[in-house]
């Protein structure tokens, strides 16, 4: 036992005699620096291969082994790309029954298609989804007479406003008013033009944008001098004051089965109603379906939720040819506000008004607003 023990001992000193070579020794020591060094891989110091030579030397690594180690060190190298002659090699080449699929793969495969949009509902079912008598009566109205078209009485006398109704009337879903720009409006006019929106089968709108207090805006829609109330199927208010305004008027017209519509977005260059103020009318007409029957809008399809599809969006700023004026007003095409941004009802003053013929032009907006409507819906 003595003498295999002796043995063993005579082993590892031959097996370790090899450190007795300075050179080795320090660049051993300088491996473990580099190794140990921010705890992360450094430059070489010395040649692997001078490594594997000297364990050769000593015996302690057969042919076999340093051939096939010297194989692997040179199938394995990190290349210097500075270095003169050691730019790195071309990655290996898949095998040629992979590559020549591959390309073919890539061909075969189905690129993604892009989401579509929402289809657009008919107004027939539209009509069937809102909850407000008024706007579910509109709906109704254009599938029945086949018109979106809204015209803007913006004109200087109570006399051309009842003229305008009886010539556009028959092309028309809405008659827009602004009573308090006319010169008189009694409660013998607002007859008047309750039988011509009988007659021709519209509804009247008047833009009295309110924007007051819920107390206050129950005395203007209800009594004052107007009394629109009593004659206006549909009024629109601002939701700046907060959502009394909108339990104040409903105080007043849901009786009557009249409807709101909430201003989200306006036709006027530099309009402060922003998206963020968009989403918040969107949230308040949600929460009052019952009178609320849709908005004054621009770009409801860009809204980041989609409203009720039982509300209305009704466009101002219509003409069929793009364009401003000199205060700011902002003109679009009924293909462009009925297609791409997502209207329902074209609202139109000048391009009908100003026109020598306002029923001529009435008829063509209306085929024109009508068309786009179509369109949407394929």
């Amino acid at each position: 036992m003595k003498a295999e023990r002796e043995g063993r001992k005579k082993e590892r000193k031959r097996e370790m005699c090899f450190f007795d070579d300075e050179k080795f020794k320090k660049n051993l020591t300088f491996l473990s620096l580099s190794l140990s060094f921010h705890h992360r891989p450094q430059l070489p110091l010395f040649q692997l291969s001078y490594l594997l030579e000297v364990l050769t030397s000593k015996g302690l690594v057969d042919a076999a082994t340093a051939e096939a180690v010297e194989e692997f060190i040179s199938a394995n190298q990190a290349f210097d790309p500075t270095a003169p002659g050691n730019e790195p090699k071309p990655p290996r080449a898949a095998p040629s029954s992979v590559s020549a699929a591959a390309p073919a793969a890539a061909a075969a495969a189905p690129a993604a298609p892009a989401p579509k949009p929402k289809k657009r509902l008919p107004f027939e079912e539209r009509a069937s989804l809102a909850q407000c008598p008024a706007g579910k009566a509109l709906f109704e109205l254009m599938a029945r007479k086949r018109t979106n078209l809204a015209v803007a009485a913006d004109v200087p006398s109570t006399d051309a406003v009842l003229a305008l109704a009886d010539a556009a009337g028959p092309h028309i879903a809405v008659f827009k008013t602004h009573v308090d720009a006319q010169d008189r409006w009694t409660e013998e006019d607002a007859a008047k033009l309750t039988a011509l929106a009988q007659k021709h089968d519209f509804m009247v709108f008047e833009d009295r944008k309110f924007a007051d207090i819920g107390n206050t805006v129950v005395s203007q829609y209800g009594s004052g001098p107007f009394k629109i109330a009593d004659w206006s199927h549909l009024t629109n208010a601002h939701l700046l004051p907060g959502p009394g305004i909108i339990d104040g008027l409903k105080s007043v017209g849901k009786d009557k089965q009249r409807g709101l519509l909430l201003l989200a977005e306006m036709s006027s260059a530099g309009a402060l109603t922003d998206e963020a103020y968009a989403a918040k009318v969107a949230a308040a007409a949600e929460a009052n379906l019952d009178f609320v029957c849709g908005f004054i809008s621009q770009r409801p399809l860009t809204w980041p939720v989609a409203p009720s599809p039982g509300l209305v969006h009704m466009t101002p700023g219509v003409q069929l040819a793009p364009g401003g004026d000199a205060l700011g007003q902002q003109y679009n095409t009924p293909e462009k506000v009925v297609v791409q941004e997502g209207c329902d009802v074209i609202i139109v003053g000048r391009g009908i008004v100003k026109a020598a013929d306002p029923g001529a032009a009435a008829k063509e907006y209306r085929q024109a607003g009508w068309a786009a409507y179509e369109q949407a819906l394929k």
